[in-house]
């Protein structure tokens, strides 16, 4: 068969999983036509259990189908079941169902038994299952005597539930009398035998009504055991009871709650054993007592619990584990534990297995002359036994067949004739179960035939698969093609899907699949076609979704619902409210894509669901109504539980207005120190009316409660009656407590006073003390009215002091409060920092090392360090000092070095080093000087090209404002510029670094050139500065334009003639004036576009890789300076235009600087001396692009910018 199979590696979307499946039941489901021949079929039959309910009729499920029908006969335990000679038993016409009507009379339980039904045509017969059909049952439980169970508090105990066998097993809980199921916990709980198990019990585990019931859901039944009395008594009671008739000495001594480590109370002993069978549920159970209740663990031995299938049960007392498999076989070790020891036991778990298809016999058509097998392939453990069957009847007994071969679980069929059909069954048995298949063999020769409707259109929403059919059948098995229009070509798989049931399948359908697609199918006995009809359709969408909304009663809501579908189909839109039809009431109006509710009511609220429908797809979108409001105020507040310390608030709520109350608010007014002013209480439930308030002394209270609710919050309620309660000793002291001098002999302490409410009664006042950290005086104390200071004066110099700050009242004194630290005031340094040493580490960056002041001498908190640096000249240190500009650079905490940025290269400089303390600077360390080294100069401050000529050019300039170093030479690199805008060869010219100006020879006339100038110190070359300027124009060229007998200026003076009057001269003249006009007009058009020159580009890609500024090997930081951008620099003269008389082009002075960093106007470092600020400087100004004129161009200037 020629379809093409879809490759099995291939990973598929998980959209396109549910769609395989579907294929998979359809390639399944593809079964002989039922106007052929065939043997039969079992399509239906009632389960292998079949479990009964006796008080209805038996029914007995058995349907075939086949060609001829099938006839239909039973088995009854083995033996032929002759329904005809049972009036109570009937067999449904053209079925092989019964019926057993034991309605009328009859019981279930004559009967009960096993049963088979046989399908037989003239071409075979199929069998069902065995059928074991059994009656429920749910008996009752049988009568016992429960004595009352009495036992101490902390004991265990087991109340045994041992319900009656039923069919199937009943589900067993505990309930009370009132059918309230009992609590259950890590202590109480019920196990898999329905007991119920207390690790240790408690006085309120006394009552009368333990019950267990067994539910029967076959026959919807429930039985109940007697009901079980248990009572809890203490050891105190205990000897009372006892004391009448015992001695003192017989009384119990023992604790009333004993204390044990765990021990099992199931299962017993330190190991047992479990057996499950595959894909059932495995359920291990450990349940402990002891005191306190243990706590359940689960391992696995050699092993880890499976992730996805373990779950925990009854308080972890349960390991249940799904899908089980031979994997899950192993010892499993449940550990019991509480704090007097632990206790575990090892379950062994073998799982086995009934019988599980690994490949089931499929029906086999073949035509006469053919191949084929039929596989029975089965798995289980132990190995299951593979038996065949032929006609319901052992192979090994069946009539021989020269074409068919046994061969262990396959049979081999070769050159099968019509006599081969028959149907086979195969058996697959072990010791827990069986499986039994049936599968035909019908050897037929047909044509292809296509089961499909022929001209069949679907239609499919674009980007979604699209599935043709082609049910087929024919024998031999045909093969199918699928082609696409009149003459296209056979479909393949690298766009399209051919499955083995005929359908092709378009993973993703575009507008561009739509057409006529043509299945064909050939065998050798002929071919069969069909034509079916694809039309994609555009996707329905909602482009506007109704949005939720939230409204008050009485007014008007809209949602809209805005969709966009295909035109080709019919589009309905639907309004549905809560999942229902909209309520049929005048308010609600639909008008196309609106929907409106007037007059909003409480019973509006909900969800409205807008749903679009076309035959092909649905979409929809809800949104939410709430009808709501704020909350009314609570009313009727009462005080009750009048205490000195807390007192109970009660209220009424008012109407929520449809939105529940989610909490309440109580707000407290203090009349005596705040009046008029509310404070929140607390917050409390929306379920709660009351609420049990703390109070604290020496305040009189209001109340008033608010109402909360999704909307907001209610209004106040009126105010409660007034409660005055009595005073007390203040519960807090102040806080915020500091000790900081203000001057270097005092000590100033400072606290946050306690507010009216905190004081707790009248005479607030503070007991304020302190003394030395490390002296041994006694603490020194004084009491201040309400104040928030005290100076403590005639103190050392920052010594370190303890202090406290204690409220007390007229009632008390506070607790005692907390110890802080304070400082007694600081005062400046006395000593300058030593050793003070300067490395340059490049012409911009220095580094700085000092050694540290030590901790006396700085008089106060380090607050770090902070340089002084400037720019000396050499020899005036002292003279100029008050005119000198100084940086200042602070370094936090302790360090002892840092950087200085920013320097000038070849400078003269001098710093100093000062200690900062909170109360200032100290002194000044000697001044240390240092000079930086060479740098690279600045791009020189002018140039300008004057004088220009036929073949040369004069070039002025002035220094750089900034030469960082000794000038040693300037380097002038130039080249010409052609008509196409080409850079031509570069010339490299050193010039003396005491020259400003210098003549170019030897140039080309009329020729544009581009020039790059820079000086240079020993560091290396600076930044350059770019300019264009023009050779003049050639005037013999223009001599040469005349004609023949126009010569030169003697041959013009001989002849005397005036040529202005000559026809050819003002012809002449005209031609040129008309081409001065036609050059100016587009010389102006160019300029006044504004774009750059066109040779820009060019120069980009030929820009001279010598002219690159050079950078100093510059340690942490590298050189903090501004650099050109060659792109800037390399900008040429816009096209027309013209360089002004002087060739100037001007550059700003730099006004590179650090800028301040850190606290105030000083710098920061980071500890490890790495530079934080952010230095910045002014740019200087490029060049001035096309140093355009505002004269208007002359006609030779105009004609050199094309040259």
């Amino acid at each position: 068969m020629q379809l093409k199979i879809m490759p099995k590696k291939k990973r598929l979307p998980a959209g396109r999983v549910a769609l395989i499946l579907f294929l998979c039941q359809m390639i399944s489901a593809l079964e002989v036509p039922l106007d052929l021949v065939q043997p039969p079929t079992i399509t239906q039959q009632s389960p292998k259990d079949y479990i009964i309910d006796p008080r209805e009729n038996i029914v007995i499920q058995c349907e075939a189908k086949g060609k001829p029908p099938p006839s239909f006969s039973w088995t009854r335990n083995g033996t032929h079941f002759d329904i005809d000679k049972d009036p109570l038993v009937t067999m449904k016409p053209g079925s092989g169902t019964l019926t057993i009507n034991i309605m009328s009379e009859g019981k279930a339980e004559t009967y009960e038994g096993v049963y088979q039904c046989t399908a037989r045509n003239e071409r075979g017969a199929a069998i069902s299952n065995n059928i074991v059909v059994r009656p429920s049952r749910s008996p009752l439980w049988t009568k016992e005597k429960l004595e009352p169970i009495t036992l101490r508090n902390g004991q265990s105990l087991v109340l045994p539930c041992r319900p009656p066998l039923g069919l199937p097993p009943p589900i067993i809980f505990w309930m009370d009398n009132s059918f309230q199921r009992l609590p259950q916990s890590e202590r109480v709980s019920q196990g898999l035998n329905g007991d119920l198990y207390f690790s240790n019990v408690l006085p309120e585990d006394t009552r009368e009504d333990y019950i267990c019931y067994a539910r029967f859901n076959h026959t919807q039944t429930i039985q109940q055991k007697q009901p079980i009395s248990v009572k809890v008594i203490s050891v105190d009671e205990l000897n009372d009871t006892i004391a009448a008739n015992l001695s003192d000495t017989e009384f119990y001594s023992a604790k009333p709650n004993r204390e044990r480590p765990p021990t099992f109370l199931t299962p017993e002993g330190n190991t047992s054993n479990k057996e499950e069978l595959r894909g059932n549920v495995l359920s291990l159970e450990c349940i402990a007592e002891g005191l306190p209740t243990p706590v359940i663990y689960w391992i696995k031995e050699d092993g880890t619990l499976p992730t996805n299938r373990t779950f925990y049960r009854n308080f972890k007392k349960t390991l249940q584990i799904i899908q089980v498999s031979e994997a899950d076989s192993g010892n499993y070790q449940c550990i019991a534990k509480n704090a007097l020891g632990a206790i575990h036991h090892t379950i062994s778990v073998t799982v086995k297995a009934a019988p599980y298809w690994i490949l089931a016999p499929q029906n086999l058509v073949l035509s006469p002359g053919e191949d084929g097998s039929l596989i029975c392939r089965a798995n289980g453990n132990p190995k299951p036994r593979i038996s065949w069957l032929l006609n319901g009847v052992p192979i090994e007994i069946a009539p021989d067949d020269p074409s068919r071969k046994i061969d262990g679980d396959t049979i081999i069929f070769s050159n099968v004739q019509e006599r081969s059909s028959a149907v086979y069954q195969c058996n697959a048995s072990n010791e827990y179960g069986y499986l039994l298949a049936n599968a035909f063999v019908n050897v037929l020769a047909e044509p292809p035939r296509i089961l499909t409707s022929a001209n069949t259109l679907y239609q499919v929403i674009a980007n979604r698969p699209a599935l043709l059919d082609c049910a087929f059948f024919g024998s031999p098995l045909p093969t199918i093609e699928w082609f696409k229009g009149a003459k296209g070509s056979a479909l393949r798989d690298d766009i399209y899907v051919l499955h083995e049931n005929g359908t092709l399948e378009i993973p993703v359908a575009q507008k561009d699949s739509t057409g006529t697609y043509t299945c064909v199918a050939r065998n050798k006995l002929g071919m069969a076609k069909n034509e079916v009809h694809l039309e994609i359709k555009d996707p329905t969408r909602i482009i506007k979704q109704p949005e939720y909304a939230v409204v008050q009663r009485g007014s008007t809501v809209s949602f809209e619902c805005k969709v966009k579908h295909d035109h080709t189909l019919t589009l309905t839109i639907t309004w549905l409210k809560d999942n229902g039809e909209l309520p049929s009431d005048g308010r609600f109006t639909v008008d196309k894509d609106h929907l409106e509710v007037a007059d909003v009511r409480d019973s509006d609220g909900g969800a409205y669901t807008c749903v679009a429908n076309t035959t092909l797809d649905m979409v929809s979108a809800s949104a939410v109504l709430s009808v709501v409001d704020v909350p009314n105020p609570p009313f009727d507040l009462e005080l009750t539980d009048q205490l000195d310390k807390s007192v109970q608030l009660s209220w009424t709520p008012g109407d929520d207005n449809n939105s529940p109350i989610t909490k309440f608010i109580i707000e407290y007014e203090d009349a005596m120190h705040e009046a008029g002013l509310w404070h929140h209480q607390t917050e409390v439930s929306g379920t709660q009316t009351t609420a049990q308030l703390k109070l604290s002394p020496y305040v009189n209270y209001s109340f008033r409660v608010m109402a909360v609710n999704s909307l907001g919050r209610s209004l106040p309620s009126e105010p409660s009656e007034q409660y005055l309660t009595k005073a007390a000793e203040p519960d807090t002291n102040p806080t915020a407590v500091e000790g900081l001098g203000s001057e270097p002999d005092n000590l100033v302490i400072t606290w946050k006073p306690l507010n009216g409410f905190e004081s707790n009664g009248p005479g607030l006042q503070y007991k304020v003390s302190w003394r030395q950290k490390d002296g041994d005086d006694e603490w020194a104390s004084v009491v201040v009215a309400n104040v928030s200071k005290y100076i403590v004066s005639g103190t050392p110099t920052f010594v370190p002091y303890l202090i406290k700050v204690q409220a007390l009242n007229d009632v008390g004194f506070a607790p005692e409060p907390a110890v802080v630290m304070g400082h007694s005031g600081e005062d400046l340094p006395m000593v300058a920092p030593g050793n003070v040493r300067v490395n340059v580490v490049n012409s911009t960056l220095a580094e700085v090392h000092w050694d540290p002041v030590p901790l006396k001498s700085i008089r106060g908190h380090l607050q770090g360090y902070r340089i002084y640096y400037w720019k000396a000249q050499e020899g005036s240190l002292k003279r100029n000092r008050r005119h000198i500009e100084k940086k200042i650079l602070t370094f936090q905490g302790s360090k002892t070095h840092g950087m200085l940025p920013g320097l000038e290269p070849f400078s003269h400089y001098a710093l100093n080093v000062r200690v900062v303390n909170g109360k200032g600077e100290g002194p000044a360390s000697p001044d240390r000087v240092f000079n930086t080294p060479e740098g690279v100069p600045s791009a020189p401050s002018s140039l300008k090209i004057v004088n220009p000529t036929l073949d040369s050019l004069t070039l002025e300039w002035d220094p750089p404002s900034r030469p960082n170093g000794i000038l040693t030479e300037y380097t002038l690199k130039y080249q010409p510029i052609n008509s196409t805008h080409e850079l031509g060869p570069l010339v490299d010219l050193k010039i003396p670094a005491n020259k400003t100006r210098w003549t170019l020879k030897n140039l080309n006339f009329s020729t544009r050139y581009k020039f790059y100038f820079y000086a240079q110190t020993a560091a290396g070359s600076g930044s350059q500065i770019t300019e264009e300027a023009v050779t003049t124009v050639d005037e013999g060229k223009l001599a040469g334009i005349l004609p023949p007998d126009v010569g030169a200026g003697k041959a013009m003076a001989s002849r005397q003639v005036d040529i202005a009057t000559q026809g050819w001269f003002i012809g002449l003249m005209c031609a040129v004036a008309l081409l001065i006009l036609i050059l100016l007009i587009v010389c102006f058009i160019r300029r006044n576009k504004g774009g750059k020159y066109p040779v820009k580009e060019k120069e980009d890609a030929h820009a001279d890789p010598e002219i690159q500024p050079m950078k100093e090997d510059d340690g942490t930081f590298g050189e903090y300076r501004s650099l050109e951008s060659d792109a800037e620099d390399h900008k040429p003269l816009k096209k027309g235009s013209r360089t002004p008389s002087d060739r100037t082009v001007k550059k700003e002075d730099s006004d590179d600087s650090l800028v301040d960093y850190g606290e105030g106007v000083n710098g920061q470092f980071n500890e490890d001396g790495s530079f934080i600020g952010q230095y910045s400087g002014k740019k200087e100004k490029e060049p001035a692009e096309g140093n355009e004129s505002s004269e208007a161009p002359s006609p030779v200037n105009a004609m050199n910018s094309f040259v």
